[in-house]
């Protein structure tokens, strides 16, 4: 009973106010109270109204509000609402939104404490939390987009998303208001090379002009280097496909002539020291034809070398795999003519930009936080502690894999237009690459471990993903010890065992078999796994996103196609290279891309930097902020490495690492 002080926080966004009156209503665990005053929410304001209730509600569990419309609906984008009980005697409720409320329906909001269903052993929330899941899971449906992929959330167009997961207005203004200027500089560059011959490298550098990065400058300074070449393997666009050899390869056939070679891989070999980038993903993928142009590709695999000053450089290059009843393909060497050996090395940086987009960025990175989206809209409720921790992970990510599918990858989309593995090519790399999302491979102390590359000092990538990883892992501890204190605790969530089995069994399609639990068992299982989500949806993509900008603008360092087949002599020249590489429009096009997708965003938040406060009372908001503490001593720890060396490597930096995949 007394007076109750109310304020309500409207988003910022365009059209996130509203003409509708708002009515509210106070529930508590003795009883409920209207609010007499409604309220007209304005854009990116925080208001205060005061509600005299003569009823004893007792502590609060939900706000309840229902906007009123009287022609239009005019629909408002809540932010949260917080409740002071009478003379400052009871501690301020917050009662996050976060979403759009739309229509004239009753939305109940719960206080933002974290509760699992073992935490509401009064059945409180019961109700609540279930209707919410029956909504949701009416709103949010599997799809499947081509057969034999992991699913996606259902709908081929952004009109066909819930409102929640759509781009606010800053963020669709920008990406659309980028892809123009894409457009545009695109349009320009054809026409200024439509009537000009292209027969030298240095061609190329009529195209490179526009928005790069001055790593992109010092690439196009640099690529043919062998240095250059081995270091992306490390610390490139694509650090995924590099592994410790164990043993040779059997696919790598010596013809005669070759015993010094082999006895070197030998050698490299006993020492620890040899290392493989093998491609045999692309053998058979059907190549493109582009406008009545057939394209090619190659399966190459590289054998590399790791100096002791850290640098790795490559010893062979064979571009095909060995067929029974056929000659061995022919294995490329650093003594090999230049012309030679550049081109080899462009077959190899040719195959790394279609693992690299459609395997390690696309599929590791954008689809799997699909699923992880997907399905923690169906199966964890607003008020469960991990849907709380996980959910500023997950915005925008449909809306930007809506746009992928609909754009990049789509029939008659870019890569259709100017990728060698498009025309159907890329679906089937992608389902080629479905038995290789196992769990261990999205847990960098686990991966990095199977592939060798723990303790290399060069691998700044692993070094980062290694350090990010424990920092996030140290986060997510921190939250579930907060709402679960046992083992029996965690075993006893029937939503937390849903999601977890809704991602592996439905969502990955039965990917218990590569490793992914589904169920957790336990406090420290359920932090291993809620970390590998948090891990995949901003670390993880991070590192394969924002290195497109430097590494795939200079388009001979990363050509999206190739126009000539593989060689199998070494008698390439100049000429040779030109005609294989990407033509003028092809090139600009790959750079006009990159440009857009992998720019530095000005709408962004990086990790750890959401302004959501899902979470109410002082206990969680402290474990965000070491979390946020720590993230910065990484981000000075890796700004003072990048110092000393000639080529940063900024793909984990905290500060960069974008807080979902929204990009």
């Amino acid at each position: 009973m007394g007076v109750y002080r109310i304020r309500v926080s409207t988003g910022s966004s365009l059209h996130a106010g509203s003409l509708n009156k708002v009515q509210f209503w106070l529930v508590g665990e003795h009883g409920e109270a209207a609010v007499k005053t409604c309220l007209k929410p304005k854009r990116g304001k925080e208001e205060e109204i005061k509600a005299d209730i003569r009823e004893y509600l007792g502590p609060l569990l939900f706000v309840k509000l229902r906007k009123r419309r009287l022609i239009l609906d005019d629909a408002w984008y809540c932010n949260w609402i917080s409740v002071q009980g009478p003379g400052g005697s009871w501690d301020e409720s917050r009662f996050p939104c976060y979403r759009w409320v739309e229509g004239d329906g009753v939305l109940r909001l719960p206080e933002g404490t974290g509760r699992s269903v073992v935490d509401d052993p009064h059945g409180h929330f019961k109700k609540h939390r279930e209707e919410e899941l029956e909504e949701r899971r009416k709103l949010y449906r599997w799809g499947n987009w081509k057969d034999g992929l992991i699913l996606n959330m259902a709908g081929a167009k952004l009109c066909d998303l819930p409102v929640d997961e759509r781009f606010l207005e800053d963020k669709r203004i920008d990406f659309e208001a980028s892809l123009a200027k894409g457009l545009t500089e695109l349009a320009v560059k054809d026409t200024l090379n439509v009537l000009t011959s292209w027969n030298d490298l240095e061609d190329f550098n009529r195209i490179f002009w526009g928005d790069k990065s001055k790593l992109a400058e010092q690439v196009r300074d640099s690529w043919k280097e062998d240095a250059i070449f081995g270091y992306q393997f490390l610390n490139g666009a694509n650090p995924m496909l590099l592994r410790r050899s164990k043993c040779l390869p059997e696919r790598l056939k010596f013809p005669p002539g070759m015993e010094e070679l082999q006895a070197q891989l030998k050698e490299e070999l006993q020492g620890g020291t040899l290392f493989e980038a093998d491609y045999s993903l692309l053998d058979g993928i059907k190549a493109n034809v582009i406008l009545c142009s057939q394209q090619h590709l190659a399966a190459p695999l590289v054998m590399l070398k790791l100096q002791p000053d850290g640098k790795l450089l490559p010893m062979v290059i064979q571009l095909q795999l060995p067929h029974i009843g056929g000659s061995p393909p022919p294995l490329f060497l650093p003594t090999d003519p230049e012309m030679v050996w550049l081109l080899a090395k462009c077959w190899v940086r040719s195959s790394d930009f279609q693992l690299h987009e459609l395997q390690s960025h696309l599929l590791r990175g954008h689809l799997m936080a699909e699923v992880f989206a997907v399905a923690t809209m169906r199966c964890l409720p607003s008020i469960h502690p991990v849907f709380k921790l996980v959910i500023p992970h997950l915005r925008y990510t449909m809306e930007i894999n809506v746009r992928a599918r609909s754009g990049l990858v789509s029939d008659l989309g870019i890569f259709d237009q100017v990728v060698s593995t498009g025309g159907g090519g890329h679906v089937e790399l992608l389902k080629r690459a479905g038995p290789f999302l196992t769990y261990r491979s999205f847990c960098p102390p686990d991966d990095l471990a199977d592939r060798g590359l723990l303790g290399v000092k060069s691998s700044y990538y692993a070094q980062d993903a290694l350090r990010l990883w424990e920092i996030t892992f140290q986060y997510v501890t921190g939250i579930v010890n907060l709402h679960y204190k046992t083992d029996i605790a965690v075993k006893d969530d029937l939503e937390l065992q849903n999601w977890c089995r809704e991602i592996t069994e439905i969502g990955l399609q039965g990917a218990q078999d590569r490793g992914f639990p589904n169920s957790l068992q336990s406090r420290d299982q359920a932090c291993h796994f809620i970390t590998m989500v948090i891990f995949t949806c901003t670390g993880q993509h991070s590192s394969t996103h924002l290195g497109q900008l430097d590494w795939l603008t200079w388009v001979p360092n990363t050509p999206c196609t190739m126009r000539l087949p593989p060689p199998t002599t070494k008698d390439a020249t100049m000429e040779t290279i030109m005609a294989t590489l990407p033509n003028f429009h092809q090139a600009s096009l790959q750079m006009s891309i990159t440009w857009q997708l992998g720019r530095r965003q000005a709408v962004m938040v990086a990790l750890g930097q959401h302004q959501e406060e899902y979470f109410s009372g002082p206990e969680p908001k402290a474990v965000l902020k070491k979390f946020r503490e720590e993230l910065a001593v990484l981000d000075k720890e890796i700004e003072s490495r990048n110092e000393k060396l000639d080529l940063p490597y900024e793909y984990l930096r905290p500060s960069l690492v974008e807080n979902s995949v929204a990009i």
